[in-house]
């Protein structure tokens, strides 16, 4: 069972596996649409978008991707597995830009759940982002353009 939790020898994922970063946000991003334990086709549409922006991957991909994500984070057991290659590879920027992804989902459905913003902010915490850098990233993400037709539709409703 250890042989297939671990990466080969030399360090690398094994063959056709998504590189340990990629796959760490896109498990990350799971976990926010999955915190209030209802998944909407809106956050894992939101997740695939965010994912194709952010690694230029094609839509194909990105579903390829978040199945995988999907599968790991049912797998798992905690959010330091996931927390720990991008703590190892990515700038203070660049936490914050996961943070800012981890917003995006949750968002996604024109709602922000008291458990969403708790995983959000369990994850911020994980990867060392300030308190005042994850606030900012909250509201910069909540006055994006299409938050704000979502929760208008939502209130006509």
């Amino acid at each position: 069972m250890l042989k297939r939790l671990r990466w080969p020898a030399a360090g690398s994922p094994p063959p056709g596996s998504p590189p340990p970063d990629r796959l760490a946000a896109a498990v990350l991003l799971v976990e926010i649409a999955r915190a209030d334990f209802h998944v909407e086709p809106c956050e894992r549409a939101a997740i695939r978008r965010v994912l194709a922006g952010a690694y230029g991957l094609r839509r194909d991909e990105a579903a390829a991707l978040v199945a995988r994500a999907e599968a790991a984070a049912e797998e798992s057991v905690s959010l330091y597995e996931f927390t720990r290659p991008l703590n190892e590879t990515l700038s203070p920027a660049g936490k914050v830009e996961i943070v800012e992804m981890l917003w995006r989902v949750a968002f996604a459905d024109g709602r922000l759940d008291k458990y969403e913003e708790h995983q959000v902010r369990k994850t911020a915490d994980l990867l060392y982002v300030p308190h005042r850098r994850f606030i900012r990233a909250k509201l910069e993400v909540g006055r994006e353009p299409s938050r704000a037709r979502s929760l208008a539709a939502r209130a006509n409703r």
